[in-house]
C-alpha cells in the first residue's frame, strides 16, 4: 500500500485498510475502487489513489496517472458488462478530504442521480449483488 505514515486516517484510507467494510471492486498497487453506500445509480463506484491527499489535484502527476489508468480500466470494464452504453465520471471532492473519482454507468442522464440520500440506509444486498456482477477479475 501507498498509504502515508503519520497523517490522519480518512474514511477511505480507513476502508483501504480494512478497517471498514466495503463492497470492493477492484484494487492495485496503488488504487482502490468500491461502491459509493448511497449510489447515484447502480454500479455508483468511487476510485480512490492510495495515498490520501485531498484532492486529485493534490496528487503527483505519476499519482494522477495511476488513478486515471484505473478510472479508464474500470469505465471500460463497466460498458461491457453493465448493460449501460455511457459512463459518467464526477471528481467533486468536498464530502471526503480524499482524493476520489465517481465512476457511474448509465442509459440515459436521469439514471445518474438518485433518490435523497440523506437519512436512508444503505441497502447491503443489492449493493453485494450489484459488486459481484461489476468486480473486475
Amino acid at each position: 500500500m501507498c498509504i502515508i505514515a503519520g497523517m490522519q486516517d480518512t474514511l477511505f484510507t480507513k476502508i483501504i485498510k480494512g478497517e471498514i467494510s466495503c463492497h470492493k471492486i477492484y484494487e492495485d498497487e496503488h488504487t482502490f475502487a468500491f461502491l459509493d453506500i448511497y449510489p447515484a445509480c447502480e454500479g455508483h463506484t468511487l476510485v480512490v489513489h492510495k495515498t490520501p491527499a485531498e484532492f486529485v489535484w493534490d496528487l503527483t502527476d505519476e499519482q494522477y496517472t495511476q488513478l486515471m489508468t484505473t478510472v479508464k480500466k474500470i469505465a471500460t470494464h463497466y460498458r461491457k458488462v453493465s448493460g449501460k452504453p455511457y459512463v459518467k465520471l464526477s471528481v467533486v471532492g468536498t464530502d471526503v478530504p480524499h482524493n476520489h473519482v465517481h465512476v457511474m454507468p448509465f442509459g440515459v442522464n436521469a439514471e445518474t442521480h438518485g433518490a435523497d440520500r440523506e437519512g436512508a440506509e444503505p441497502d447491503h444486498e443489492v449493493l453485494a449483488k450489484v459488486a459481484e456482477k461489476l468486480r473486475l477479475r
